[in-house]
């Protein structure tokens, strides 16, 4: 008998621990989703018995922040997000190979290490000025028009001399605040327009530049004018301590011609209903034509190999491959699949947008997740804010932004 219970209480132990083990953590950066991907998780669990748990960070709360507390939390991810070479290299002595993995055949935009793919892609995503077409054709303003730094000041000029007759309370809804955390804004999403407009895609002169310590004087100078021009067309509290809720408010709201985010904010853009077109305007800061809008993966799914790997590729494989992952894809969070088996088109007016540049090849590349960890956010964004907030002009702003980039080299 003894035996009996024995056995009973070693079986109770191991399907205990199994239980424990068929479980999925994931930790993810995308706040504006968080709510489409527990959804997508309760409907997981559904179909396959596997609990999955979503931990989000993002937003106003820095990711890299939220996953590091994570992997020191004694349960770590079994699957979370990286954006690029500093995510991979911080953490690939964790990161397990997916090669041969069943959603690996659907894209040509896996991550790779060599011959090993490492990493998932979330999304296609893009961002350039986004438009209220509605207020622009009030103000007798064509947004095609829109492909250089002088058609944008002229633009600007125009509408912010019209802002009572057009009902704005600013021109830009931009914000730079480091205290609501939205460096990321402007130390990685605009300073990438400075890395790669303009350029073919995978040319990297100018990061490499960077890495160097180095910028192209000519360019960057141009570069830093239209960051002031942004500025000067945006609102200062709004700049400063506008949160991304806020700042999509106020588009949203017809309060706003512009809008400095990318199509990852259609769930939240769609909830507030704006009653108006929408589409994308190029960052184009040049004084030459620079007609395109900036599109590529902006992170990947890794997997822990310490961690449920199994698990972690199946739901994977069933998010690329399913007509459940699609729909969530699509139709919940609003993104563009990055995998060719997927047929469903996006409704939404951010991310139809991104789609009508990418099938018209008009795109440049994403390179700022190639900065140091922590360069773009915690070291360049500061300089942007004091700009924001006039504490320093414009050319005080390109003599620090120059210094911080030679820094990098030392």
């Amino acid at each position: 008998m003894k035996k009996l219970v024995a056995l009973v209480l070693s079986l109770m132990l191991v399907l205990t621990s199994v239980s424990a083990l068929a479980d999925l953590v994931i930790c993810q950066n995308k706040v504006e989703i968080t709510a489409a991907m527990e959804d997508y998780a309760k409907l997981y669990e559904e179909k396959t018995g596997v609990p999955v748990k979503v931990i989000t960070g993002g937003g106003s709360s820095d990711y890299n922040t939220v996953l590091k507390a994570e992997m020191q939390s004694g349960r770590e991810p079994d699957i979370w997000v990286i954006e690029g070479p500093t995510g991979y290299e911080l953490w690939k002595d964790k990161i397990a190979d997916q090669t041969g993995a069943d959603w690996v055949q659907y894209t040509a935009a896996a991550y790779m290490d060599g011959d090993k793919v490492v990493g998932f892609p979330v999304s296609v995503e893009g961002y350039g000025l986004a438009y209220n077409k509605d207020i622009l054709d009030k103000a007798g303003i064509d947004p095609a028009t829109l492909t250089t730094y002088d058609a944008y000041e002229a633009a600007f000029a125009t509408l912010d001399s019209k802002k009572e007759e057009l009902g704005l309370d600013m021109v830009v809804s931009m914000v730079a605040g480091t205290t609501t955390g939205m460096t990321w804004v402007t130390g990685l999403h605009n300073f990438n327009v400075y890395l790669t407009v303009g350029n073919e895609r995978n040319d990297t002169t100018y990061i490499d530049q960077v890495l160097a310590g180095q910028v192209d004087s000519e360019r960057f100078h141009q570069y830093c004018q239209y960051v002031a021009l942004l500025f000067k067309y945006s609102d200062p509290d709004m700049l400063i301590n506008g949160t991304q809720d806020s700042q999509l408010a106020a588009f949203a709201n017809g309060k706003a011609a512009f809008y400095h985010q990318g199509n990852w904010m259609d769930p939240s853009l769609v909830a507030l209903d704006p009653q108006f077109e929408i589409g994308y305007a190029p960052h184009a800061f040049l004084h030459e034509e620079t007609d395109g809008i900036l599109v590529n993966p902006p992170s990947w799914y890794v997997v822990n190999a310490n961690g449920n790997v199994d698990e972690a590729i199946a739901y994977l494989n069933y998010l690329a491959t399913s007509e459940e992952g699609a729909d969530y894809m699509v139709n919940k969070a609003a993104m563009v699949p990055a995998f060719t088996n997927v047929t469903l088109e996006p409704s939404t007016p951010l991310s139809k947008a991104v789609m009508e540049w990418n099938a018209a090849g008009k795109t440049y590349d994403w390179q700022q997740y190639k900065l140091p960890d922590g360069f773009g956010m915690g070291t360049l964004g500061p300089i942007y804010e004091l700009l924001a907030s006039g504490a320093v002009d414009v050319d005080t702003f390109e003599t620090m932004m120059i210094e911080a980039i030679a820094g990098i080299a030392k």
